[in-house]
């Protein structure tokens, strides 16, 4: 099982295309948003930032030596949770058409991820079978029935709350092969199962560059998700963690008959090469928060999530369990054995 991993802009601690040969052939795909396209996550070059043509054209030349040098599908985001007023406009198909025949031009790019159906059904007209279209995991796309109405949609990123449920994983992987169609798979999700800030949350990075335009109320955390861990106690907290969809890399063996590549979440975090390793290896070394994006690692202090301390037995209990985690405390004895605090190591 190959991985897909997200394109990030180089600093000095970090470079996709170094991480990625570092990690050939475990990597066979890279996804990005280019450029100013709102998406899923922040902008990496807002239009507000003087060095927004540079940056630019350094996205377009890595990726150019990923996916012509190093032989690296491409994969482009048009995965905005709304497109405000141009959401069914000739504008947005123009620029749809314009940036994918421009990329198309000098990039791989296989396939688009998208969460609009307005943007599939322009693909599918204008580039017919060149290029697959995918729905994006923030479609939630959970069910069969789901499935059969994206007609326009060649692959769906499964809603990430069933990751740990392999009768649904079946189930869906078998009305996709019946049906010529692929299923997909996000890995390492920090965000919170069954979130109920997502719509929220989703909709003001949408709306980005508006929203810095105002006079806006200052907010301690991007997402209201963050000041709702902070309330909690370490434990509770680790405990909601490891509730949570994420999947450890050495328990994607048992996702290898179901998903042909798996995504690795990399686009804002503050050290994915740690992430990409570890998803490549097959193993954790160290802390379990460091491998999520969000990672809430920061509102630990000195403590870690260690993998050392999580039992051998913690795939088989949170694949097979009910899900009905207010009436459960197996997490929770997980997150007294495994969160330690790092100063014991000093």
């Amino acid at each position: 099982m190959k991985l897909s991993v997200g394109y990030f802009m180089p600093d000095e601690y970090n470079c996709i295309s170094e991480i990625i040969e570092d990690n050939l052939p475990s990597i066979d795909e890279i996804y990005f948003s280019f450029a100013e396209e709102p998406g899923g996550r922040s902008a990496a070059a807002p239009l507000s930032d003087k060095n927004y043509e540079e940056k630019k054209a350094l996205q377009l030349e890595e990726l150019e030596y990923i996916s012509n040098d190093l032989g690296i599908k491409c994969a482009l985001l048009f995965n905005a949770n709304c497109y405000g007023g141009d959401a069914i406009s000739k504008a947005l198909e123009k620029r749809v058409v314009d940036k994918i025949s421009f990329l198309k031009s000098r990039l791989n790019i296989d396939s688009v991820t998208t969460t609009s159906p307005f943007i599939a059904k322009v693909i599918k007209r204008e580039f017919k079978d060149t290029i697959k279209v995918r729905a994006s995991v923030n479609m939630r796309v959970g069910t069969v029935k789901a499935m059969e109405y994206l007609t326009d949609f060649d692959g769906f990123y499964m809603q990430r709350e069933f990751n740990r449920d392999f009768d649904r994983i079946k189930m869906l992987k078998e009305w996709c092969d019946k049906n010529g169609k692929t299923l997909h798979l996000l890995a390492n999700s920090g965000c919170l199962k069954d979130c109920s800030f997502q719509t929220f949350h989703d909709n003001t990075v949408a709306h980005e560059q508006e929203i810095i335009k105002n006079d806006n109320v200052p907010l301690k955390y991007p997402s209201p998700c963050w000041d709702f861990m902070e309330s909690l106690d370490h434990i509770e907290r680790a405990t909601k963690i490891l509730q949570n969809t994420w999947i450890r890399p050495e328990d994607l063996v048992h996702y290898e008959p179901y998903f042909e590549n798996v995504k690795i979440a990399t686009r804002i975090h503050s050290n994915p090469a740690i992430v990409i390793n570890a998803y490549a290896n097959g193993r954790v070394f160290g802390n379990v928060l460091d491998i999520t994006e969000p990672s809430y690692s920061h509102l630990f202090g000195n403590y870690i999530l260690d993998n050392r301390e999580i039992p051998a037995d913690f795939f088989e209990k949170t694949s097979k369990c009910d899900k009905q985690c207010y009436k459960c405390s197996y997490c929770r004895s997980v997150a007294e054995k495994a969160l330690v605090d790092i100063s014991k190591y000093i």
